[in-house]
């Protein structure tokens, strides 16, 4: 079941300067910065209400989703993280219903989730990504 909305992605190209904006200029403090190997990022995570969070992403080593999303379309918007505490269950429910995924299973995310995303044609164009903590998933709840 999604749980709440766990964070908004922002792909940035100068992951320095775009913690200095968020950081100094905004005022939203840096939580932790997190290499997610999986996905080639380096993310940096900036608490702003409850579990939510704006996430700073940016490509490591000039590779991987985030390098392609910033060559195509440049920085902005780039996901919208539903947190779910069944991913399994959520990922063949909106199977049966047409959804379709960017990749077949779950991969590793930030902070230890196992994550999908939703393609954007099954959205209305927005790129949505489903995270399981392992918290939610041993206890059933956030």
């Amino acid at each position: 079941m999604i749980l709440s909305l766990d964070h908004v992605a922002i792909a940035v190209g100068d992951l320095d300067e775009a913690i200095r904006r968020f950081a100094e200029d905004l005022g939203i403090a840096l939580d932790r910065v997190e290499d997610v190997a999986s996905q080639k990022t380096r993310t940096a995570f900036h608490p702003v209400s409850g579990p939510t969070t704006v996430e700073l992403v940016a490509p490591m080593d000039g590779e991987g989703p985030i390098a392609t999303s910033l060559e195509k379309r440049g920085p902005g918007l780039h996901h919208l993280c539903f947190r779910t505490d069944d991913l399994d269950t959520d990922v063949a429910r909106l199977r049966d219903r047409g959804w379709r995924f960017t990749t077949d299973a779950p991969t590793p995310g930030a902070h230890g989730t196992r994550v999908m995303f939703v393609h954007p044609r099954s959205t209305g164009g927005v790129l949505i990504e489903l995270a399981e903590y392992p918290e939610d998933r041993a206890t059933g709840s956030a």
